[in-house]
């Protein structure tokens, strides 16, 4: 995945909780989110013969609630320990992985159900992580736009429809009208199968999407970007009321990817993270103009629909605006790894479920240090069962398969105490 893949409602403000609620434009619309819900909380072979062999067998150590406990946790639940699953937890880390990504290009290995499939169930197999992510990537949905787009060795994602002026935005599809089916026909069929898998698994299905902004900023700039240049020429151009290309793509992508998101539902997904792989380009003014009211549209269209499946929002490098996202409208906010977990409990307070936030490369020190990063970010999120553990942010090239599985195993362990087990 190239990330750089009932009891508790919704997360929306509301009115009665908060005086308000939270309304937003995006080019000439105006959104406002209900003031019903209230925010709450109690605390990827290329065979098909080989890809038929992927059936998971549960953990040795799984019990009935861990089916769904990543589910009820991103819901806002305190359960009965702390679940956990990793970004890019389908990645070049696993040797087994790498069998697949030295001999075929991404999109084959992504639009490909019988890779994506194998390759989403590898590190499940494995480690045993709370949860199953499809194998997929944040620009797939682009073409259902008009928009093409690869994925390079070397030089990561390409981007080649250009988008600068009014005129190129309305050249792109109607958002609205998308038949995922047909534009992505491959995308019901992976996560058919990984609901399955995921059900002989007893774990979770986590589906995701990326951000209308990083969406957005890697179509304009083409390609991974330093400074986001052309990118923020557009905000300003947009606030200057000279061109107002930005916030009509941003209004498109959005009704897209909140659509997209009920789709990976619709075909087995129990939970969808939105991913804004691009907020450490943005200052808070930037965030709360642009990037924020898009993805609060997109996740909005997404708790409309499918109010019990849990909507978790990650911007990597947004923790520097972290009091900015307690009004996403999502049920669950994951921060990175540049705050410290006690810092942000504080800063979205104790009725904003939280997910996060180890750094990444803790996962090339010893064991013991590893067992005690993971307790320490439990116990500054709340104790055993008050959050979601995460990485800050991807699991990186290089990283030791073995601290994979600490971090995994002592995550499932610790019920509190803060010591090893003896």
């Amino acid at each position: 995945m190239w990330i750089s893949s009932a009891l508790i409602p919704t997360l929306f403000l509301s009115k009665t909780a908060f005086g308000f609620s939270p309304s937003f434009h995006v080019g000439q619309q105006h959104f406002v989110f209900p003031s019903t819900t209230v925010l709450h909380s109690t605390a990827a072979d290329p065979s098909s013969a080989t890809a038929s062999s992927t059936a998971s067998s549960p953990p040795s150590s799984s019990s009935p609630g861990d089916r769904d406990i990543l589910v009820r946790a991103a819901r806002g639940e305190q359960v009965e320990r702390t679940p956990v699953w990793l970004m890019r937890q389908a990645g070049r880390y696993m040797a087994a992985f790498r069998e697949y990504s030295t001999k075929y290009p991404f999109r084959e290995r992504s639009e490909t159900p019988s890779m994506a499939t194998e390759l989403s169930l590898q590190c499940h197999r494995a480690y045993g992580m709370d949860g199953i992510i499809m194998f997929s990537d944040i620009l797939t949905p682009l073409p259902a736009l008009g928009i093409d787009f690869d994925v390079v060795r070397g030089k990561g994602p390409q981007i080649y429809t250009e988008i600068r002026t009014e005129e190129h935005v309305a050249k792109l599809a109607d958002a609205s009208q998308v038949n995922f089916d047909e534009s992505l026909p491959f995308i019901r069929e992976i996560l058919g199968t990984l609901s399955q898998e995921a059900e002989k698994a007893n774990t979770s299905l986590i589906g995701f999407v990326g951000a209308p902004f990083t969406l957005a900023a890697y179509t304009i700039e083409g390609k991974s970007s330093k400074d986001c240049l052309a990118t923020k020429k557009m905000m300003m151009a947009d606030e200057a009321g000279e061109n107002k290309a930005m916030s009509q793509f941003l209004d498109k992508l959005a009704v897209m990817i909140g659509n997209y998101g009920c789709h990976q539902i619709e075909c087995g997904a129990e939970v969808i993270q939105v991913f804004e792989s691009w907020a450490h380009q943005l200052s808070p003014k930037g965030f709360e103009q642009f990037a924020k009211p898009a993805a609060q549209k997109a996740i909005q269209i997404m708790k409309e629909k499918y109010p019990d499946v849990p909507v978790i929002y990650f911007a990597n490098g947004g923790s520097s605006f972290l009091e900015l996202q307690r009004d996403m409208g999502c049920d669950m906010i994951a921060v990175d790894w540049a705050v410290d977990m006690a810092q942000a409990r504080k800063i979205l307070g104790p009725d904003v479920p939280i997910s996060g936030n180890l750094d990444p490369t803790i996962l090339f020190g010893t064991k013991e240090q590893i067992e005690q990063a993971v307790r320490d970010c439990i116990d500054k999120a709340g104790g055993p069962g008050k959050h979601l553990l995460n990485l800050g942010h991807g699991v990186m090239q290089g990283t030791p398969e073995e601290a994979v599985g600490w971090l995994v195993d002592e995550c499932k362990r610790y019920r509190g105490g803060n010591t090893a087990e003896e």
